[in-house]
């Protein structure tokens, strides 16, 4: 069956079905966020150095942000 099969079966489900079916789908994306965020955390993952950074920063007074996800932002202009 293909992807667009399968949507239009899903249209074709009683809505208690169907929300059923979305409420599954959601805990599913949870699920594999939460395998994400343990192999990003874990040794050699690709976060595994930020709470460090996050204690150190804290520990030094630097309140600000720690996270360097958006570094490369420029920064938000004021709305004064």
């Amino acid at each position: 069956m293909t992807v667009e099969g399968i949507i239009e079966e899903i249209g074709r489900l009683p809505e208690s079905d169907r929300k059923r079916l979305f409420d599954r789908i959601d805990e599913m994306k949870e699920e594999a966020w939460d395998r994400e965020m343990e192999r990003d955390f874990a040794p050699g993952g690709r976060g595994e150095a930020l709470p460090a950074k996050v204690e150190a920063d804290i520990a030094a007074g630097n309140f600000g942000r720690s996270c360097t996800a958006g570094a490369n932002r420029a920064p938000r202009a004021s709305l004064r």
